[in-house]
């Protein structure tokens, strides 16, 4: 695509201003949640599907967003993204009760399904270079980490000077401008030939997600012998068997199981999936355990998340920088021990524990979100040829929403499970800082697997073949 260095940096920062909003938007909800829970008398449960029903609608539809925007014209489909998010946003700030909160919160999410892969493969097609590409996309990466670091101080922000009405409402005049600069400034592409949409893929993946997650989170607070639990359970073993049959079968799937036969792609996703599922089982939780457990003022736990904002938003654009001119491999396995330290720290935590300990390990979580997003991204669609960036990217994407719709529901399912058994806030937390002791521990392993010799001609012989 001939475009100037101008006009490239431009369409650039014009797509991670439109993922940036969606970003900011999903972290500031997790501050808002006790105060949406005392306003519309919401249970944990629900609490988790407010920020559930974002996510799994986002990770169901994010490789047939990409699909569409290769299909439909990218700018088309970021546009139509936008408004939809736009809108959704509003219907949320009006909602009275929490289902009709947790429904637009879905709404907002088919729009926000938009963002990250049609952005990222407009971002992929405008720098064909695969150097300056590996940098864009390094840049991206680090985009979405500060605005996951803005997100809790925002969302804090927001609830102590108006309500969580607020975090909603704030979307609108952002959208507002970015529609029009998106209009003005990215140029259309679509793919060549254009990808056909694989309907009963699609149609799976939403049922294999919706039902896990309904599961897990209803284990919390009905244990497991309940019906609804075991019906969801059935129903997602068998979509997610027949997901994988059908995707191995139709000419076009919506998931490329051969992608997964590049050990760099498949490193990149796994980490990513596990990073994201730690991020967001601890923001879920530690904003509960902060508000609901040290009754602290929403303002005053969004500030506490300072600290893990302030260490991600820094690293964060470092990390995209670092990534273009170092590689993947060493920022990986530097994020992936800075979460073990978390892990550990927050394991240690007890009763008599100073909020010095919890904020440090906090930062250490900001620390390895920060430094591990830009280099999953780059290597998942430096992986892959060129044509296959937005697939690839869709692909990564998802496996990390499902990882933070799976890390809210799991952490926050044993966090209820216990509590309802008697325990203690701190002592049923402990669960989910094991699991994330534990994902740490396989981080490292898969980053430093991804950067050996190995995994590296296998992924640069399947692009070649490609």
């Amino acid at each position: 695509m001939d475009l100037s260095a101008s006009r490239k940096t431009a369409a650039m920062l014009i797509c991670c201003l439109g993922v940036l909003v969606a970003q900011v938007d999903t972290t500031a909800v997790n501050v808002a949640l006790p105060s949406i829970a005392q306003q519309l008398h919401a249970s944990t449960s629900q609490l988790q599907w407010v920020v559930d029903a974002y996510l799994l609608v986002l990770a169901s539809l994010l490789m047939l967003s990409g699909s569409l925007g290769d299909r439909l014209g990218r700018k088309r489909v970021l546009v139509t993204g936008l408004v939809i998010f736009g809108g959704a946003s509003g219907l949320c700030a009006l909602a009275s009760s929490v289902w009709p909160l947790i429904m637009m919160c879905g709404l907002q999410a088919v729009g926000g399904s938009t963002l990250a892969p049609v952005a990222l493969s407009i971002i992929s097609n405008i720098y064909p270079d695969r150097s300056e590409r590996a940098f864009a996309i390094g840049i991206w990466g680090a985009v979405v980490g500060v605005g996951m670091g803005l997100g809790p101080i925002i969302g804090g922000s927001m609830v102590a000077l108006y309500s969580w009405r607020g975090i909603f409402v704030l979307n609108l005049p952002i959208i507002a401008i970015t529609v029009p600069l998106v209009l003005y400034l990215v140029p259309e592409s679509k793919a060549t030939p254009p990808r056909k949409i694989d309907i009963p893929g699609q149609a799976l993946a939403i049922t294999f997600m919706a039902s896990i997650t309904f599961a897990i989170i209803k284990i919390g607070s009905l244990g497991l012998s309940t019906s609804s639990v075991e019906v969801a359970t059935v129903l997602a073993v068998i979509s997610g068997v027949a997901f994988f049959v059908v995707e191995s079968r139709v000419p076009v799937p919506l998931l490329e199981l051969r992608f997964f036969r590049s050990p760099v792609f498949s490193m990149a996703t796994l980490i990513g999936f596990l990073e994201f599922f730690s991020y967001a089982g601890f923001v879920f939780v530690a904003n509960l355990y902060l508000q609901d457990n040290l009754k602290l003022a929403p303002l005053k736990a969004g500030f506490l998340m300072v600290p893990l904002a302030v260490v991600n938003a820094v690293c964060a654009p470092i990390s995209g920088w670092a990534v273009g001119k170092w590689g993947a491999r060493a920022l990986m396995l530097a994020g992936a021990i800075a979460l073990l330290g978390a892990a550990i720290l927050l394991i240690l935590m007890s009763f008599n524990s100073s909020l010095l300990q919890f904020i440090v390990a906090s930062m250490l979580v900001g620390l390895a979100i920060g430094l591990a997003n830009a280099p999953v991204t780059t290597l998942a669609v430096s992986g892959m040829p060129l044509s296959r960036a937005g697939v690839a990217g869709a692909t990564a994407s998802t496996a990390r929403q499902l990882g933070q719709s799976l890390g809210v529901a799991v952490l926050g399912a044993t966090l209820n499970a216990r509590l309802h058994a008697g325990l203690p806030f701190i002592s049923a937390a402990s669960t989910g800082w094991y699991s994330i002791l534990a994902f740490a521990g396989v981080m490292a392993a898969a980053g430093w697997l991804s950067g050996t010799h190995w995994a590296q001609e296998k992924a640069n012989a399947i692009i070649q073949a490609e």
